[in-house]
């Protein structure tokens, strides 16, 4: 079999692979599949870089799905190359329990970098994948010594592009010059309702060539060796990530081809047969897969193999001529702390003044850094006010790939997306920060993070309506409340400079799902701890401040600011004969993951009388204050004045917290 015909089999298996996966689930996309099929062959069997019999190997090169509905193209490069995708989990596509679920889902399916789907957040991803090894490879290649050394490359769509984040993420990418980036683009003109003639019809190549990027054009996309001429073109360029618009029919061969009635549903029963008719394809069995088709696919596993002996190689003679950089970057890559991270986080003296919350976690970041070289992030251009610098360790740029500092501008979104692609890609605790109502900008990375339980540190200043004069536009009300019910996000609000250093403690040692601090813009006391419990309290998510020597009548609880007014609304009750138990609840998920005789002996049962305080919506805190308890919470916007005034008007005073107290009670104020 000469080398065309072989090709034209090996393009042809996957598309049909594709198309009867998605009619055997009745489920899926086969649009995608069948036009996109040449330019996932010629780079997954000509330029990729990986090893299927080894997912994890550290220095494979990145491929993400950004066009997610596609997943039935993924699921058969990955069965074909030698992945651990059976075909009879193929068949059972988007099925209960298969490996090859609707969209691609990272952890769930070996070979699959992200979770894609939501259009836009891969291409962002992919951007965070390759700033993740440009910063690797400054940090720890030496003349001579090459060990990390990958690419990232995306396939995307006329969604992914359209969607704002992939505009934010692609300006950040043209700035930093990230050369290793490569994006295959879809370029179909169709979208899931109708042709891209009705709402997108910018020139992509310009903007995209506006943002710094180089950009090719394959005119057919069914013409392999222009395919393989445009990917050596990106493989050459060293300054500028590549767009390569490669033209296709969306649906290629199907009766319905070039038209948005193939992007979203299966061909049919008619049509499959009258596709494979077209393109010469045998019409059973389905899933079907030549013999030479399958010995060519599984080249990937030779080829992968030798690139991975080639790069052991190098590692071993890294390892010797440079021995302590190769063991920080074989425990960073294997997500290992080093020994003494923690030990230089200070312990802050009782003050009654105190200090912001968000100005004692820059403290901590700048503590740990030095001890902690995977600790690398930035924010949304409000370093001065988040206190997210790390002091003296670079700014990432085009001229310096070591920095530390990540600058993403104002590209909220991105940067969510961002952070999640270096924590997919590994070898880092990366971290974004914005102000807490921006958290409303994020909330589709953040949930994908905490779908793929990646460890991302989110770093959320001003988080009430205590910031003050700025108003309502700028004062979360409802924030934490939201981000509180995303599962497997561990949200924490520390009440003083000691509960964030512990909160800090959590969010580095944390590794299966998103840490999200929520911290003050105001000065909060640093509470005495030999006064009250040890703020190491918080790794259980609530725990006693004041233990009272007798049964407590009522149990305040409180997070952040408002654990302050509550010890002393607790203090005019102790004095009016009411004993009063002070809870702090930084985090609803650590306790909530407590043993049940731990909650109870923080939250006694025969003690209904409970008052929760916080500066946010009441929703949630039910849970924990009962029928017969109460909230004293913010539960419209807020407004511009001075801060004292606003907690003043919206009743978070001591005096007030005391009389819910006794109304609790039934006690005449």
């Amino acid at each position: 079999m000469n080398t065309t015909v072989r090709d034209q089999l090996c393009v042809d298996t996957l598309r049909f692979l594709s198309v009867d996966m998605v009619q055997a689930a009745n489920s899926g996309h086969p649009g995608l599949p069948l036009g996109a099929a040449p330019m996932a062959y010629v780079l997954w069997t000509r330029f990729l870089k990986h090893h299927p019999a080894d997912p994890d190997w550290v220095d494979r090169d990145r491929f993400v799905l950004s066009a997610g509905h596609g997943s039935a193209l993924l699921y058969s490069l990955l069965h074909l190359t030698g992945y651990d995708l059976s075909l009879d989990e193929i068949k059972h596509f988007r099925q209960w329990g298969s490996k090859a679920p609707g969209h691609p889902e990272r952890g769930h399916t070996p070979g699959v970098e992200v979770t894609t789907g939501p259009l836009g957040q891969g291409f962002a991803n992919a951007v965070g994948m390759a700033m993740a090894e440009t910063q690797l490879a400054a940090r720890y290649n030496r003349d001579g010594h090459t060990v990390v050394d990958h690419r990232t490359w995306a396939l995307v769509s006329d969604g992914d592009l359209m969607e704002g984040v992939a505009s934010e993420a692609a300006s950040l990418a043209g700035h930093l010059k990230l050369g290793k980036l490569v994006c295959l683009y879809d370029d179909n003109l169709v979208t899931l309702a109708a042709g891209t003639d009705i709402t997108f019809t910018e020139d992509r190549a310009r903007r995209f060539e506006a943002y710094g990027w180089q950009t090719i054009h394959v005119r057919d996309g069914n013409d392999l060796a222009q395919i393989d001429a445009a990917l050596k073109q990106a493989v050459a360029e060293t300054q500028r990530p590549s767009l390569i618009l490669v033209r296709t029919l969306i649906g290629f061969g199907s009766p319905g081809q070039g038209t948005f009635k193939v992007h979203g549903s299966p061909l049919g029963v008619a049509d499959v047969q009258k596709t494979k008719e077209k393109l010469g394809w045998p019409s059973e069995p389905s899933f079907l897969v030549p013999e030479a088709a399958r010995v060519r696919f599984h080249e990937a596993l030779e080829h992968g193999a030798q690139a991975q002996d080639q790069w052991r190689s190098r590692a071993q003679a890294y390892a010797l001529a440079w021995p302590e950089l190769a063991r920080e970057l074989d425990a960073r890559l294997h997500a290992q702390l080093p020994a003494d991270w923690s030990t230089p986080i200070p312990v802050f003296p009782a003050d009654a003044k105190g200090m912001a919350t968000r100005v004692a976690s820059g403290k901590v970041m700048n503590a740990i850094a030095a001890n902690l070289p995977a600790l690398s992030g930035g924010s949304a251009d409000l370093d001065p006010s988040t206190n997210t610098a790390l002091k003296d360790l670079g700014d990432f740029s085009p001229t310096r790939r070591d920095g530390r500092n990540l600058h993403f501008g104002v590209r909220e979104h991105a940067m969510g997306a961002i952070v999640n692609g270096i924590a997919a890609h590994g070898g880092f605790i990366p971290y974004g920060s914005t102000f807490l109502i921006f958290s409303d900008y994020m909330r589709p990375p953040i949930r994908l993070a905490a779908l793929m339980g990646l460890h991302v540190v989110h770093v959320f200043t001003h988080d009430s309506i205590a910031l003050g004069e700025d108003g309502p536009t700028h004062q979360p009300v409802e924030q934490l409340a939201s981000l509180r019910a995303i599962p497997n996000l561990t949200v924490i609000r520390p009440c003083d400079a000691n509960e964030t250093a512990e909160a800090w403690k959590v969010a580095v040692e944390t590794r299966d799902r998103p840490v999200l601090l929520v911290l003050t813009r105001q000065d909060v006391a640093t509470l005495d701890r030999t006064r009250y419990a040890a703020a190491d309290g918080l790794r259980r998510g609530a725990y006693v401040l004041n233990r009272n020597s007798g049964q407590p009548r009522i149990v305040l609880i409180a997070s952040g600011s408002e654990v302050a007014l509550i010890l002393a609304a607790a203090e005019i009750l102790e004095q009016e004969g009411v004993a009063a138990r002070c809870v702090s609840m930084p985090s609803w998920e650590l306790f909530d993951a407590q043993p049940r005789d731990y909650r109870e002996s923080v939250l006694p049962p025969d003690v209904p009388a409970r008052l929760a305080v916080e500066l946010g919506v009441a929703q949630g805190w039910r849970g924990y204050v009962g029928d017969r308890g109460d909230v004293l919470s913010v539960e419209r916007f807020g407004a511009s004045a001075p801060a004292k005034t606003l907690l003043k008007e919206y009743g978070f005073s001591v005096e007030n917290v005391a009389a819910r107290a006794r109304a609790l009670l039934a006690i005449p104020s």
